[in-house]
């Protein structure tokens, strides 16, 4: 196995504060970008009228109550998998 890892050779104190502050800088940008994708990622969206609050309410009403009938259907026909009575036996 080979170590890829690049190992610097410092041989005074400055350069190793240096390397610190290069290091440090580094750190600060790659904080910054996480921080824009996190707060991109998580925008609130405005509800610009009633008619799209309601839109969103249904829509999201119609995708629960298909989930539940997803759920129901396969522990109908797979509860053996979730510990519900006894597997089916096929002719």
């Amino acid at each position: 196995m080979q170590n890829n890892k690049t190992t610097n050779e410092f041989r005074t104190l400055a350069k190793i504060r240096e390397r610190k502050e290069e290091l440090l800088e580094e750190i600060q940008k790659d904080t910054e970008k996480v921080t824009a994708l996190w707060n991109d990622t998580f925008v609130k969206r405005d509800e610009v009228s009633k008619g799209d609050f309601i839109a969103s309410l249904i829509g999201n009403g119609f995708m629960a109550f298909d989930a539940f009938l997803l759920a129901r259907k396969l522990i109908k026909g797979y509860g053996y998998l979730f510990g519900k009575g006894k597997r089916k036996k096929t002719k």
